[in-house]
């Protein structure tokens, strides 16, 4: 053994008896580690905006998933509307993509200038990638926003519809049949 290691360990040791003790423990006393947290709560989560287009019924849409989706099991959707201004009301009509199923009334009425709150329950079949639709109408217009339900981890899977070729440069291209 050299000098230069000796000392070099010297410094490795010194650097350890310096730190204080909590730093190497896994969390500081009274706050619960990683093992014992418990399971994140989704009602506390931020609501997401749905896109809205130019032409659209003019009403605002948030939502918010308050539990991870698990197949058989009921997944709260927590919906948000808000600008509500035809003197009828608006009407929200919901639909499932297969594999999903909505859990009880699928229409709702909304009253003018309110903002106003449901949460519909959504159960999956299946694992993968579902979409509850939401159709909300105003005035004769209509909006149609689709809210994802990822169940699991299974990827959604594009059908082949083509077949991957080459060009004469390299380049990779798919052919895609006539109809």
């Amino acid at each position: 053994m050299n000098i230069r290691s000796g000392s070099m360990i010297s410094v490795a040791w010194l650097a350890l008896a310096v730190l204080p003790a909590p730093a190497l423990a896994d969390a500081a006393p009274g706050t619960p580690d990683a093992r014992h947290a418990k399971p994140a709560s989704h009602r506390g989560a931020p609501m997401t905006t749905a896109a809205r287009k130019p032409n659209d019924s003019g009403v605002t849409l948030k939502f918010r998933l308050d539990a991870t989706p698990q197949v058989g099991r009921g997944t709260p959707v927590v919906l948000q509307f808000s600008g509500v201004t035809d003197p009828e009301g608006a009407t929200v009509r919901l639909s499932a993509d297969d594999g999903l199923t909505v859990s009880g009334s699928d229409s709702l009425t909304l009253p003018t200038g309110k903002r106003t709150s449901a949460t519909v329950t959504v159960v999956s079949e299946r694992e993968g990638l579902a979409y509850l639709n939401v159709f909300i109408t105003q005035k004769g217009a209509v909006s149609a926003i689709s809210i994802p339900i990822q169940t699991g981890t299974a990827a959604p899977v594009m059908k082949p519809s083509g077949e991957l070729k080459s060009t004469p440069d390299g380049e990779k291209i798919i052919t895609m049949p006539a109809k």
